[in-house]
């Protein structure tokens, strides 16, 4: 289960950044039944799936999202696994599109934004966040 970076891959994205745009492929598997245990305040009144968790977190990070500049390039639906493990299934697929892996982070610290993750993380089963960039040559 991945849900956020160790501090290894964190220090070394950020000491070794790649140059220019940055898009995030965001590859997500939702619990049947989201998990607000670590974040109480953020839990509604009745349980919601993580899907819906998710929702609640889209929806509050797509304003910082586009405030930093980024945008979203893709938000869909995954399927059955095409070529890779049969049993590694993901329901949901992002690309997003940071000008740089600096604006990137300053999305991912900001306080207002950081308040709502909690969504995320209750949503989130496993998660793999793989950052790309552009071929030079």
């Amino acid at each position: 289960m991945f849900i956020e970076p160790t501090q290894e891959q964190g220090a070394a994205f950020f000491t070794n950044p790649p140059a220019g745009p940055v898009v995030m492929l965001n590859l997500l598997r939702f619990r049947d039944v989201a998990d607000y245990s670590r974040s109480p305040d953020l839990a509604p009144d009745h349980a919601i799936s993580g899907a819906d968790a998710y929702n609640r977190y889209a929806k509050h990070a797509l304003p910082f999202i586009e405030e930093a500049g980024a945008r979203v390039l893709f938000d869909g639906q995954g399927h059955a696994m095409f070529i890779g493990p049969t049993d590694e299934t993901w329901h949901r697929v992002l690309l997003v599109e940071h000008r740089s892996a600096e604006a990137f982070l300053g999305f991912a610290r900001n306080k207002a934004y950081l308040a709502g993750i909690g969504h995320r993380t209750a949503a989130l089963a496993d998660s793999r966040l793989l950052p790309m960039s552009a071929r030079t040559s």
